[in-house]
């Protein structure tokens, strides 16, 4: 027997069912899997317009306010911005890397389990199709008994079988693409809902940037905006007039010296 009599016979023996209950376990836990993820995201949702407007006021007020405003919020945008305010006494820039390490976190906590959606939605009707392709494999079969039958007998092909084997290769690709179809509309609708939550996570940080950094050029400017201190006087021209002066002196004690002695040769 060659390889493919052996792997047709495979086909035959073990026939497309399994394909179809490995289909419907998939099934199961995509249907598991869209529940959970639509809890979880159900229970991170905020209004994020109110919560975008109390931290521009909390912040306004104190840093104290901004973290106690961002503790009752559940989302995930409340959670990265907590993150940046519990190290915003370090300076903006501890901050800044505060808020974009709790940022990777919350990506891995929202894409989590979203890629057996992905791949079951990419491959569930692939594995229909292998299950159509044993089941037209034994309509073959059996096509070839009943003629061989029928050749020795002279009785009719039996077509009933035939007709059952095709029939179950279509159920198997029909049960492919009915597993796909959810998990596919599924995993879009979560992706998207990533995307927006990064979105407005970033929106938000950058409002405890702005602040914190105008914070921070506030008191280096001496804690009033435009305020400029005065210049003090350089130090260097005094030491000039001083040398000046010392040099002046000198030289008119040098001009003298001659004249004195020149008045002593003459007497």
């Amino acid at each position: 027997m060659n390889l493919v009599e052996w792997l047709k016979r495979v086909m035959v023996s073990t026939g497309a069912a399994w394909v179809m209950w490995l289909m419907i376990g998939l099934s199961v836990g995509s249907v598991a899997i869209i529940l959970e993820r639509a809890w979880f995201f159900n229970s991170m949702k905020d209004d994020l317009g109110r919560l975008s407007r109390d931290l521009q006021n909390a912040l306004a007020n104190s840093l104290d306010a901004a973290k106690k405003r961002m503790a009752q919020s559940p989302s995930a945008e409340a959670a990265v911005v907590s993150a940046g305010l519990a190290v915003a006494h370090m300076g903006p820039d501890a901050a800044e890397e505060a808020m974009a390490g709790a940022t990777s976190l919350q990506r891995m906590k929202l894409e989590k389990r979203l890629a057996f959606l992905a791949t079951l939605g990419n491959n569930a009707p692939f594995i229909g199709l292998f299950g159509t392709v044993i089941g037209v494999v034994m309509a073959f079969d059996q096509l070839e008994v009943a003629a061989k039958e029928a050749a020795s007998s002279a009785q009719q092909m039996a077509p009933d079988e035939v007709m059952g084997a095709i029939g179950e290769a279509l159920v198997a690709t029909a049960v492919g693409i009915g597993v796909a179809i959810p998990a596919v509309a599924a995993n879009n609708l979560f992706q998207r809902i990533v995307k927006a939550t990064l979105a407005n996570t970033d929106a938000l940080s950058r409002l405890v940037m702005v602040h914190l950094r105008g914070s921070e050029a506030l008191s280096m400017a001496g804690g009033a905006p435009g305020a400029v201190e005065p210049e003090a006087p350089p130090a260097e021209p005094v030491e000039k007039l001083k040398t000046k002066k010392k040099s002046s002196t000198s030289s008119k004690r040098a001009d003298d010296e001659p004249s004195k002695t020149t008045d002593r040769g003459e007497d």
